[in-house]
């Protein structure tokens, strides 16, 4: 019997393992082998295979597709870190350059991603960046969760991912902050807060306070510093709220890089609260912090 794990191990193959996480993610055999381009027969067959190596079931099917025993999720993160090994073990022997997949929120894409970028090819030279940008903040820490980024950028406030207002994943992350965010309270220059000094949180009550959506950083920035006093009003992106704020049609919470133009032009002016900063966060899953030499390439992003 002792000889039964290390005959197991040595019939997994890495197609099993992708075949494995395809069904995590698509949740159906139907689905993962549309996304693998094979037959669904063909799917079956490299679970039951999987299985059947380790000597363990790893899915059971339930009301949502096919959800992962005990065994399942233990091997969910095995299989992650035996791809990547396995990919920058291929890497190596051709001798090609290591990449690095890092999402960015599309609100960081023109303002922050060069500098990261810039930082990256100073310090690491030997890499090469692929960028990946999504409007949402929750499809960058899926993809960062499922291995098909190996970090994201995105903003965040306190000691604690998810500090700002949204649900950390429960998969283990890890981060680092790069740079301060500065946040600017805006409105025209004929509001009736523009002339006035030291404002606080009390004195917005009831004013009309320009908004995106809940799941919005500047949203939950403003639930956090704000609260419940001021009436959002939905207009739309950083864009929008920024030109509606211009037109006189509330205020407006905005990150300071967001607004600097208008500033300068003198079609928005800053009104006088204290606000704190957020923070550019990396944000990566813990366990590839074992792959060679990701922690430091990751690091080399964050300011000297």
């Amino acid at each position: 019997m002792s000889e039964r794990p290390a005959v197991f191990a040595r019939h997994v193959e890495l197609r099993q393992l992708r075949t494995f996480e395809a069904v995590v993610r698509h949740r159906t055999v139907t689905d993962a082998a549309a996304a693998l381009d094979r037959a669904p027969s063909s799917v079956s067959q490299q679970i039951r295979a999987l299985e059947d190596a380790l000597a363990v079931p790893l899915f059971v099917r339930g009301p949502k597709g096919m959800e992962l025993t005990p065994a399942g999720e233990r091997l969910r993160g095995w299989a992650r870190t035996l791809l990547d090994i396995a990919e920058q073990a291929a890497l190596d022997v051709r001798d090609q350059r290591r990449r690095l997949r890092l999402g960015a929120l599309e609100t960081l894409a023109g303002s922050h991603v060069p500098l990261v970028l810039t930082r990256l090819a100073e310090r690491r030279p030997d890499i090469d960046v692929d960028v990946h940008s999504d409007r949402a903040r929750q499809g960058l820490l899926t993809d960062v969760v499922a291995g098909r980024l190996d970090a994201a950028l995105l903003l965040d406030a306190g000691e604690d991912l998810g500090g700002l207002g949204f649900p950390a994943p429960p998969e283990p992350l890890g981060f680092v902050d790069l740079d301060p965010v500065p946040l600017a309270l805006v409105a025209a220059p004929t509001h009736p807060l523009a002339g006035r000094t030291a404002l606080v949180p009390a004195d917005l009550d009831h004013e009309r306070l320009l908004v995106n959506v809940p799941e919005c950083s500047f949203w939950m920035a403003g639930e956090r510093i704000l609260g419940a006093g001021p009436v959002r009003i939905r207009a739309g992106g950083v864009p929008v709220m920024r030109a509606w704020a211009e037109h006189g049609l509330g205020i407006s919470l905005l990150p300071r890089f967001a607004v600097a133009d208008s500033l300068r032009a003198g079609t928005l002016v800053r009104l006088d609260l204290a606000l704190p900063d957020l923070s550019l966060r990396l944000v990566w899953r813990e366990d590839r912090e074992t792959l060679p030499g990701l922690r430091d390439i990751l690091y080399a992003a964050a300011r000297p």
